[in-house]
């Protein structure tokens, strides 16, 4: 009987945004730094920290006074949004050589389908050194045979790691891991469950457990992480050949935020990703929007419909960025999104298409 095991890798850039700034500025190399706030004051939220940065306890999300109180030597490195973009182009464009069933997660992040490789450990392997050795980007990856696992798997290991998370290995594991690990479990609800006695994965699958863990996350939500441990769930990746009715682009933060700028900052690459996607497919769009989801899976978004379609990457981003401006109201949120709707096709004027306009 044939194997339809499925092969997906999850492929995670290490401290991105970090490395990004270690490109342009070696000097960097070896001292403790965060990427976030401004390098004249204390304000605004670390958005990531250098590994070395990390050896004094300063993590993302937490305030930049407090991170500063924690290493007074600290350097503040100022976000720069346009370099980022460079370098995820740079790495979405060397694993699309690789495969063409590709899901981009976020803007240094993706998960590929790899089952039609014969030997996919020595093709992770050769990934890892191309992104490390040619571009400065360390990553780790993670195998397994269904999205949700092979993301659990990239974590295990950081920095440079390869991990294989097949079903049977989920008790060995995914068991021992502390139940802020699982992914999804929003940073509100994981302290409520070890006041209860629930410090690992391993401990939230008991049955015994089912009944108290249902009063703070729903018998719906419980059942759907139960699924995702045990490898019951999506393994597919699809390739997108007909034209979308929608196109959207989201991230995931690693922790509360409700900062508006840096919140915008985020949308920007997302914005900008969601158009190239437009134009890949020659569309334009009337309906542009955003969304957001808080700590408590509550899901809010607006969007505006124009009369007149539009494919210009500045209407587009001012159009939802003002939006964003006039409505937000600064609630906590864990995933900012963006998206278009009431997709068109349009036919760029030339002279062979002309005369489709003649009676304008």
């Amino acid at each position: 009987m044939k194997n339809t095991t499925k092969v997906i890798f999850h492929i995670d850039l290490n401290a991105f945004y970090a490395n990004c700034q270690l490109i342009v500025d070696p000097y960097l190399k070896g001292k403790p730094f965060i990427v976030g706030g401004s390098g004249i004051t204390r304000r605004g939220v670390v958005l990531t920290a250098s590994y070395d940065a990390r050896k004094y306890g300063i993590h993302s999300g937490m305030n930049v006074r407090d991170a500063m109180d924690l290493y007074p030597n600290l350097r503040v490195v100022p976000t720069n949004f346009k370099l980022y973009k460079k370098h995820s182009d740079l790495f979405f464009k060397l694993l699309a050589t690789y495969t063409d069933k590709m899901m981009k997660a976020s803007i240094d992040e993706a998960y590929l389908d790899m089952t039609h490789h014969k030997d996919p450990v020595s093709i992770a392997k050769e990934i890892q050194q191309k992104l490390a050795n040619a571009y400065h980007l360390p990553c780790s990856i993670g195998i397994a045979p269904t999205l949700f696992l092979a993301k659990m798997a990239s974590d295990i290991k950081k920095p440079l790691g390869i991990t294989i998370m097949r079903k049977k290995d989920v008790v060995q594991k995914l068991f021992p891991l502390k139940i802020d690990a699982l992914y999804g479990l929003g940073r509100k609800t994981y302290p409520k469950l070890i006041q209860m006695g629930i410090h690992t994965i391993g401990d939230f699958t008991k049955k015994e457990h089912q009944r108290k863990i249902y009063e703070i996350v729903s018998k719906e939500h419980y059942d759907s992480f139960i699924n995702h441990i045990f490898g019951r769930s999506s393994n597919y990746i699809s390739i997108q050949k007909d034209k979308p009715k929608s196109i959207s682009q989201e991230t995931t933060m690693n922790y509360d935020m409700n900062e508006p700028e840096m919140i915008k900052q985020l949308m920007i690459p997302l914005i900008e990703h969601m158009t190239e996607r437009l134009h890949k497919h020659k569309l334009k769009t009337k309906t542009m929007g955003y969304k957001f989801k808080t700590s408590e899976f509550k899901t809010r978004s607006k969007s505006i419909t124009l009369f007149e379609p539009t494919d210009s990457v500045e209407f587009i981003k001012e159009t939802i960025l003002t939006l964003f401006d006039d409505q937000y109201d600064e609630t906590p949120i864990r995933l900012i999104g963006v998206y278009i709707q009431t997709l068109e096709d349009y036919t760029p004027f030339n002279l062979f298409t002309y005369h489709k306009f003649e009676n304008i």
